[in-house]
């Protein structure tokens, strides 16, 4: 295969590569024709592999380069007779140029010639450069901060301050102050001096928001749930857990699905005196609403919670500066509500245990 019809293939082959999806530009097309100046790519065995080398970068490519390669090498194999044909009656043409002078001193080559040459040449001088990669710079996000509302670990702590010990257990305690009393009395020891053993009585009622603008806190209310239930001090029967939506209506959910209704006066008839209410919801402050019709029907819950227990406390998950312009504003004025953080925690199960109560209620 003689340089020019090398160069000339090497140029098809390129063409036909980008046309495929081949990410190829002009330094790959320059880089292939200095590899065949340079000696290699003598034969058509040989171009080929060059060029499977330079361009092909994965077994895809591979496979797709060699049947557009043999094609390619057919289609110039078959034109060769045809130039041969053409270059054969040169004493006709001449004998043709004498006669018309004109025709002499344009030396053209033949017209199958031009048709091959000319729409080569244009495509090639619309092929476009390929830019370097240049990866994008990055903003730094170091100082953005994720808000956590509190821990898990310090949901365990506070849980155990809500307590309502009562002495109905097995009689096992040793009461050693008693102990001593009746020995001193009597004037001598005669038998130790047992006690029942306590069990916390607290019975908690948790009231969840779920849903709506309350998603990013789910995580949260879960770990509020499962500290209370199974990392407390309370009895795991007497932690009553329902979900509702926005506000509790008549009914409300035994699962975080919304799925299972039941009855709110069916939730509260277990409820007396000595019941713990922890409701926990943004009130409307997450999207920043004041509702009327949202805070009448919370005010009427909560009057309805208010004819079983007094021991009412609210937790809000946004911060407080958020309740501002809010239904959680008004809200606020109706029940003791805290922002949900160890501080907050802390002041709603004192509420819910009956020390420092102050309800708008009473």
């Amino acid at each position: 295969m003689s340089s020019f019809n090398s160069q000339d293939l090497i140029s098809r082959v390129f063409i036909r590569l980008r046309q495929s999806g081949f990410q190829l530009g002009v330094g790959e097309l320059l880089a292939a024709k200095e590899a065949v100046e340079g000696g290699f790519g003598e034969t058509p065995e040989g171009l080929g592999q060059t060029l499977k080398i330079l361009w092909c970068h994965s077994p895809s490519q591979q496979s797709q380069f060699d049947p557009i390669w043999k094609s390619l090498q057919v289609d110039s194999t078959a034109k060769q007779p045809e130039k041969k044909f053409q270059k054969e009656p040169k004493p006709e043409t001449y004998q043709e140029s004498v006669e018309e002078p004109p025709e002499i001193s344009s030396p053209l080559p033949p017209p199958d010639a031009v048709n091959e040459i000319k729409p080569e040449s244009v495509e090639l001088s619309s092929l476009p450069i390929r830019a370097p990669f240049k990866p994008a710079e990055t903003e730094d996000t170091s100082a953005l901060q994720a808000y956590y509302p509190m821990n898990r670990r310090s949901m365990i702590y506070i849980w155990r301050y809500l307590r309502r010990p009562v002495g109905d257990g097995p009689l096992n305690v040793l009461d050693i102050d008693a102990t001593i009393e009746q020995a001193s009395r009597q004037g001598f020891y005669l038998a130790p001096v047992y006690r029942r053993q306590e069990r916390n009585n607290a019975h908690l009622l948790l009231l969840l928001d779920q849903n709506g603008s309350m998603n990013p806190f789910h995580r949260f209310t879960r770990d509020l749930v499962e500290t209370a239930m199974y990392e407390s001090s309370l009895q795991p029967e007497k932690v009553d857990v329902f979900y509702f939506h926005n506000v509790p209506a008549a009914n409300v959910y035994k699962d975080l699905y919304l799925t299972e209704p039941i009855a709110l006066q069916t939730v509260l008839a277990v409820c007396d005196n000595q019941s713990s209410i922890l409701i926990v919801s943004d009130a409307g402050a997450a999207r920043g609403y004041r509702e009327l019709k949202r805070i009448r029907a919370t005010t009427s819950f909560l009057f309805q919670l208010k004819r079983h227990t007094s021991l009412i406390a609210w937790l809000n998950p946004m911060p407080e500066e958020r309740w501002i312009g809010s239904s959680a504003e008004i809200i606020a004025n109706l029940v003791q509500m805290y922002q949900m953080d160890n501080s907050g925690l802390s002041n709603a199960i004192d509420i819910v245990r009956g020390q420092h109560l102050h309800s708008p209620f009473s």
